[in-house]
Parts: structure tokens; sequence; C-alpha cells
């Protein structure tokens, strides 16, 4: 198999789509307020976009529509589709990429005037009235008094996912190739033998640190892998036969079976969800 060149590849160890925009971060919105607790903005790209290894002094809670984002956050990957948002605490640095044509949208809280904020990047469930208030937020011309009764009731909603969608990454140099790899193609159908022999680590050892380090075995962190990859391939478009094959699956009921065990629906019902 082909190894995939620098250029192909993301920031955050995953394979970048053609066309990709790389950007070296996310700058806070234009015209913000130092007076403000909260400000935020929306924007649909078009086009696959990328951002380089960034931090903001605020915290970031960012949310997407109509597509996936997915962050590289030190030794964990997030993957967010819609109805779902991550948290991001001030300075902390993260990586991260978009799905063509969906809809961005990102909420920047001043941690000296925030009541609310998580330790950890931590998912947070985007209801209807959380995101109604946050895209009002994105108007420039609300007047103290509605901003504040908005960040009130912003700060009384916001609250963690009962689910956390993240792949924990081992962290461990005896098989960080292991995973960095998996990152860069999902699809690669290497077995423990094949990866025991590369790394001169026995298949025993790569099991035993899959389980300590991320709670799962080798086979249960590449199903969670390709399954939360799935994601994005079928939000940029692809069907189910097409996202199965690039997956490595050789047959799509494989693929159908594995995605309703980690995600609890079937792709179908993930697509009809989407549009």
């Amino acid at each position: 198999m082909a190894q995939a060149t620098q250029d192909e590849l993301g920031v955050g160890a995953w394979r970048r789509e053609s066309r990709t925009v790389v950007r070296p971060g996310r700058p806070e919105p234009r015209g913000t307020s130092k007076v403000w607790a909260i400000s935020a903005e929306t924007e649909v790209p078009g086009r696959p976009l990328e951002w380089e290894p960034h931090s903001h002094p605020r915290h970031e809670l960012v949310w997407v529509r109509g597509g996936t984002l997915t962050a590289r956050v030190g030794n964990r990957v997030f993957i967010l589709s819609d109805g779902e948002g991550l948290w991001l605490p001030a300075g902390q640095v993260h990586a991260g990429r978009l799905t063509a044509k969906a809809k961005f949208s990102a909420a920047f809280f001043s941690p000296e005037l925030s009541p609310v904020s998580f330790e950890e990047p931590t998912v947070v469930t985007m209801h209807p009235l959380l995101e109604s208030l946050l895209t009002h937020l994105t108007r420039q011309d609300l007047d103290a008094a509605a901003r504040t009764r908005a960040e009130s009731v912003v700060f009384d909603v916001i609250k963690p996912a009962p689910k956390q969608f993240e792949l924990p990454l081992p962290g461990d140099n005896r098989i960080n190739a292991i995973a960095e790899s998996a990152l860069r193609n999902p699809g690669d159908n290497r077995s423990l033998e094949d990866w025991a022999k590369e790394t001169g680590v026995s298949e025993r050892t790569i099991t035993r640190i899959f389980r300590h380090t991320t709670g799962l075995s080798f086979a249960q962190w590449r199903r969670a892998l390709r399954v939360y990859e799935a994601l994005a391939l079928l939000s940029a478009g692809n069907d189910v036969q097409t996202t199965s094959e690039l997956l490595g699956y050789a047959q799509p009921s494989t693929f159908i079976a594995a995605f309703r065990q980690v995600m609890g629906v079937t792709p179908g019902t993930f697509l009809r969800a989407q549009h």
C-alpha cells in the first residue's frame, strides 16, 4: 500500500481531504468586547477546512451542522456531528478538521466573566435553546441588557453530553506508530501479528498496552476509529458502500453492524438525521 505524502496528511495525523483549506488557527470574532462574557460567530466555508495546532486565551465552544468536526486534543480525538459541541478550556492546544459545506460555529467565553467552566475538553449537548442563544449572540447590535440576559440563560443550560464521543490514543512510544498509522489510514487491515513484526513488540504486549491506555483492545479501538471516521465520510457525501470500502471492510453488512454497535443506529439512520 502506498504511503501518504506529507501534503496529504493533516496536522492531527489524519488523512487530508483534497481541496482542504489549511489555517494556522482560528482568530476570535472581530469586534469582540472585553466587557462581554460571550462572543460568537458562524461560517460555512464550502470546502474542507483544517486548523493547525493552536490555543485561545478564552474558553471556546465549537459545534457544527450538516457535517462533522474532528478535533485532536493531546492524546484524544473528538468527533462531533449535529447536536454536539466541544468545550475547549482556555489555553488548551488543539487542531481540527471540518467536512466540506458544514456550518461551523464557535463561541468564546471570558474566563473571568463566565461562571461555567469545564477543566477538561468536554462534549456538550447543543440543545436548540443553547444553539439559538449562542447564534443570537453573534449579533453586533445587541444592547448591553439584551446581551446580559442571553448570556445568563446560556450559563444555565450549558451541560456536558451524557455520552462523550472521543477516541483515546495510547500515548505510549512502543505502539504510537500503530495508532498514528491507523489515524492516517483507518482502512489499513494489518493484523496484530503484522504489527508485532513491524514494531518488534509482541502481540501480547500490544494488546496489554492498548487495554491499559485506552480501555479497549486493539480490535475494539480500531473499530471505534473506523466508525468515527465513517461519520466524516458519510457527512461528506459518500454512500454506505463507498464508506465501507474506504474503511477496509470486505462487506457493507460488516460495516453496518460495527456502526450500529458503536453508535447505536445504522449508517442510514445517521444519514437521514444529517439531512
